[in-house]
């Protein structure tokens, strides 16, 4: 495909750097470039390169039939046909994929009469095992495949072709949320619970615009995640609050729905979610596990919290907490004997302190951090790195904090800057930094040295770690 092309088809933005073939300089011109010094002998060889030039343009009565046609259909092809150079790597994560089905994007999965057209899409999702599917109004659909985004084999979709595609999955509440706040959260199941994603729809200028995240059907095992043996502590309190921290998209909701679920699995209890929407579906064992999804069985988050102490519930999802209110109604739920779990973007256990007090005034963080002190059982930090071991991805790296009488009267006293020594130097209670845990992961195969160093919150300690040296920082009581 000539450049000019490729430059107006929907795809060329995309791959371009993919499938541009290379250019190649004349053969002539580098032997001549490279070895100036031989004048006399190497002009011999470049003046009878004209015997087989000859040949060449001794053609011009086929001059319009060769000219036209041999640039565009042996060039063009040839290249195409050659593989694409390797993609670059940074310390063994992935950083660019191969054009899994060449320039024109993705290969679309097989539609399913009687479903909604756009589930074609999420099954073209699920097909190629990416994790989330984008649609805008003005470009074709596409999806993040390996950490990258790549476009589908789809025309450039119109905002009448996104509301043909949307407004059918969609009851008339949501859209009168979108409509009314631009913007609404909702859990879509495609088939018969074949997989489901957690979606978005939105507007922006003015038109309409997806993005949807693939959520597993199965709740992996920690052993599978590959998280610290040290969580399974957090999933024995009888009452308190228990925070996962981290980004968005670094697997926090897995790694809750993982715990979930081994309580799930081993004890007699009543468990509570608080959703919106529910991701993770779970399947009563030993337990009874109620979810609620906030707009669907519930009203508000307001309702759905102050209801949910009134239900008996010994475990309480309560989601992201968000807002005074949430961080509020969840303290209370810790404080009458529940255990509570919910979620905060935060990138550390210390940092994670800072993010709540956030919240309030700075009136109230004095009385926010007795709250803490006396109510949060753990926190639970959390990343996601690319790993080398074979058929995964990525895996976790986490940072546990358990608040012991240490780590509460450093919270009390405003100390948070000695949170990380503390949780190095209570190591042997479970507690682990990112650093130990980055080498542990480095040790057991899953992880290289150097995606280890880019992740590092500090890399010249794991460096020293890696050798055997291990830093502690006394006098932090």
């Amino acid at each position: 495909m000539p450049l000019s092309e490729r430059a107006s088809h929907p795809l060329g933005c995309y791959n371009k750097d993919l499938t541009s073939p290379p250019t190649f300089t004349p053969p002539g011109v580098s032997r001549v470039s490279e070895q100036p010094s031989q004048p006399a002998k190497v002009v011999k060889p470049v003046a009878a390169a004209p015997k087989v030039v000859t040949p060449v343009t001794a053609t011009p009565t086929a001059a319009k039939v060769v000219t036209p046609a041999a640039a565009p259909t042996v060039t063009a092809p040839a290249q195409a046909a050659s593989p694409p150079p390797p993609p670059p790597t940074t310390g063994g994560a992935f950083v660019s994929p191969y054009p899994i089905n060449g320039p024109d994007g993705l290969a679309l999965a097989d539609p399913v009469p009687g479903e909604p057209p756009v589930n074609q899409l999420f099954r073209t999702v699920l097909k190629h095992r990416g994790s989330d599917l984008h649609l805008k109004a003005g470009l074709p659909a596409a999806m993040r495949l390996r950490g990258v985004i790549q476009r589908m084999q789809t025309k450039p979709l119109s905002q009448d072709d996104m509301e043909k595609l949307l407004y059918p999955i969609m009851s008339e509440k949501q859209r009168k949320v979108l409509d009314e706040k631009g913007g609404a959260d909702f859990a879509h199941v495609v088939g018969d619970d074949e997989c489901r994603y957690r979606v978005n729809i939105l507007k922006q200028r003015g038109k309409l615009a997806l993005v949807a995240r693939l959520v597993n059907t199965s709740i992996p095992s920690f052993e599978k995640l590959g998280l610290p043996p040290s969580i399974e502590k957090l999933c024995h309190y009888e009452q308190g609050l228990v925070i996962l921290a981290g980004v968005t998209g670094s697997g926090k909701s897995t790694t809750i729905a993982s715990m979930l679920e081994y309580m799930n699995q081993r004890e007699a209890l009543h468990i509570l979610t608080i959703e919106d929407p529910i991701e993770f579906v779970f399947t009563d064992k030993m337990s009874i596990v109620n979810q609620r999804e906030v707009y669907l069985d519930v009203s508000d988050w307001h309702t759905a919290l102050k209801h949910a102490v009134r239900e008996d519930p010994d475990v309480i999802l309560v989601g992201e907490m968000r807002d005074q209110e949430t961080f509020e109604a969840g303290v209370h739920a810790a404080e009458t004997g529940h255990v509570v779990f919910g979620t905060i973007h935060a990138s550390t256990c210390a940092s994670t302190i800072s993010r709540i007090l956030d919240l309030f005034p700075p009136v109230q963080h004095h009385a926010i951090r007795q709250t803490l002190g006396f109510n949060l059982k753990a926190v639970v930090a959390q990343k996601l790195v690319p790993s080398i071991k074979p058929g995964v991805s990525r895996v976790p790296t986490n940072e546990i904090m358990m608040v012991n009488p240490t780590i509460k009267d450093l919270i009390l006293k405003s100390k948070d800057d000695s949170i990380l020594p503390a949780i190095q130097m209570c190591y042997q209670e479970g507690m682990i930094d990112f650093n130990e845990n980055l080498r542990q992961l480095v040790e057991r195969g899953d992880v290289d040295k150097p995606t280890a160093l880019e992740f590092s919150p500090n890399p010249e300690q794991l460096k020293m770690a890696f050798k055997g040296i291990k830093f502690s920082k006394p006098g932090i009581l």
